[in-house]
């Protein structure tokens, strides 16, 4: 027992350092060739933000579809996700209209960018004589809507020689229009970006020139229709076309048989992951237009929050005060392990949690649920607390007590935390199915709060008071909350009864 629970404290001990030193710093961590800044991120209502308002571009008297505009709205939602955007609030707002509100944007024009437009890729027969980059076309072909198993393939193709898996289609022209021409030629589309899969697609950089090219991957029939295309039109150009504006007016080098190429242009980095993100989430089913973009500062104010801070202190510090003199010896156990609690529980809202989250965004209603968790947690040592008193009454010997204590409390422990998961979950599931970040927010941190909380109550706790029952095996009742030790029973019943 004592060799078990030295083992037990020190993984504590560790585990106290490390969650210690991530809640109360913001280092930098390198794993490999992944950099990780590890901080804390505050939602809309603390550090402010971007809020803009999309209306639907269509002719007046146009009637929308509901579901069309519920799915622009998620697939928004993916992009403004994919830039790294915390806890954005992106919800349909009457018939026609979307609201994004981005907490702590950096570059609100690349963001604008990147969920304002409509994002549709096309791949257009360009011929012999390809438009400038920059210039505004017309095309025939293939609808936004389209599946790519309904996009126009070209007929006769010659046979494919064999290649390698990927090929790149490598840029010409150097023209740079800065005001693009509107051509009054109409192109033929050969394929959209709904035959690009999105798994395959991302930025990578040319080995020759490191300028940042975009990789994509084909699925469907859209490996053949790219293959013959390719095949018979070597030598010819292929443009490349993004709502509509040429973006690469690459020459066919070479067929492209293998199911996935590069696009290349004249990007930026930013530029390059912003238009990876558009092809990796698709196009939006209706074309939006920015109405008003609104640049807002914190709802509550720095004052506001530094006096949260100040009163969230002094009710900590209140609890401490009161299980210090009321449990004494325990009590200051339980304070040591509640600290743990709190290092553990904003270590996982800055590193998350792998294969679930990221990190978790510290809004107002979230600090709410990291609050009402701490009670719970402190509830919990409360009832282990009361049950060792009431053994240690009954006459029972000091390490029978605290084990006894531990073995009767866990029922209620058990069912309340459960009944709070419960609830939790039906939270977050309301709050993920109609657009309510503020109570997912709300439901997330009491859900690590109830995890990290049973944690904290069951096995550290406990571990401390047997390491020092192991230490002090002689150490008068009074230290653990017990007066004058009256026997209301001689005789008890074993552990389990």
């Amino acid at each position: 027992m004592r060799q078990r629970t030295f083992i037990s404290l020190a993984l504590i001990v560790l585990l106290a350092i490390v969650c210690g030193w991530l809640a109360l710093s913001n280092p930098t961590i390198t794993i490999g060739d992944t950099v990780r800044q590890v901080q804390v991120h505050l939602g809309l209502d603390l550090q402010g933000g971007l809020r803009v308002l999309l209306q639907a571009d269509v002719p007046e008297g146009t009637t929308i579809d509901p579901d069309s505009l519920k799915v622009a709205r998620d697939i928004i939602e993916r992009r403004v996700n994919a830039l790294g955007v915390v806890e954005p609030l992106i919800q349909v707002q009457g018939a026609n209209r979307i609201v994004v509100e981005l907490p702590g944007i950096q570059n609100p024009d690349e963001a604008i960018k990147v969920f304002g437009g409509t994002g549709l890729l096309e791949f257009v027969d360009a011929g012999s004589n390809p438009p400038a980059e920059g210039e505004l076309i017309a095309t025939t072909g293939p609808s936004p809507t389209n599946s790519c198993s309904n996009v126009v393939a070209q007929s006769n193709p010659t046979p494919t020689p064999t290649i390698a898996p990927t090929d790149t289609i490598s840029p010409t022209n150097a023209v740079t229009n800065t005001n693009p021409i509107t051509s009054t030629r109409v192109f033929t589309t050969i394929m959209t970006g709904d035959c690009l899969d999105a798994a395959s697609t991302g930025v990578q950089f040319d080995q020759q020139t490191s300028q940042p090219i975009i990789g994509f991957g084909l699925k469907g029939d859209g490996v053949k229709i790219f293959g013959d295309f390719t095949t018979a039109n070597v030598g010819k150009y292929l443009a490349i076309a993004l709502d509509k504006r040429i973006i690469s007016a690459p020459v066919i080098n070479s067929p492209i048989t293998g199911g996935s190429g590069v696009i290349q242009g004249r990007f930026t980095i930013p530029e390059a992951n912003n238009l990876a993100v558009q092809l990796k989430f698709g196009s939006l089913p209706i074309p939006l237009r920015i109405e008003t973009t609104t640049n807002i500062g914190p709802t509550l104010g720095q004052d506001s929050i530094n006096r949260s801070l100040i009163a969230g202190a002094i009710g900590i510090a209140i609890v401490a005060f009161f299980m210090i003199f009321y449990y004494r010896l325990p009590g200051v156990l339980a304070v040591i392990a509640l600290t743990i609690y709190g290092f553990i529980v904003f270590t996982i809202y800055k590193v998350g949690i792998p294969g679930l989250f990221d990190f978790v965004t510290l809004t107002l209603p979230g600090i709410a649920g990291f609050i009402l968790s701490l009670g719970v947690a402190v509830d919990g040592n409360i009832l282990i607390f009361e049950r060792m008193k009431e053994e240690l009454r009954d006459g029972r010997p000091m390490a029978l007590a605290l084990e006894a204590g531990f073995e009767r409390a866990w029922p209620s422990i058990r069912d309340s935390n459960i009944s709070t998961l419960i609830t939790s979950l039906i939270l977050l599931w309301f709050g993920s199915t109609f657009g309510a970040s503020i109570v997912a927010g709300f439901a997330i941190t009491l859900m690590i709060g109830v995890f990290v909380g049973l944690f904290t109550s069951v096995f550290v706790t406990r571990t401390f008071l047997r390491f020092v029952l192991d230490i002090f095996p002689n150490i008068g009742l009074w230290w653990y909350g017990v007066g004058s030790l009256t026997r209301r029973n001689k005789s008890f019943a074993p552990m389990g009864e």
